[in-house]
């Protein structure tokens, strides 16, 4: 793939990969990591949505 330079161990096993930003902009390495981050915690417990807003209210994170 273009702009997309895969480097390798000792085993010629893929282990790293170098991507050129001119090429695919800053917006693709962050649409990138954060689908890292969503992957690394999708087995998180998680809450519902409006139980999550009324905890941020409480906290004054969020206005009423």
């Amino acid at each position: 793939m273009e702009g997309i330079l895969y480097l390798t161990d000792e085993n010629n096993k893929k282990r790293f990969i170098q991507i050129d930003i001119e090429k695919y902009g800053d917006e693709f390495l962050e649409d990138l990591i954060d689908g890292l981050v969503a992957e690394s915690r999708k087995n998180e417990e998680s809450i519902p949505f409006d139980q999550a807003m009324e905890e941020l209210k409480r906290a004054g994170k969020l206005d009423e």
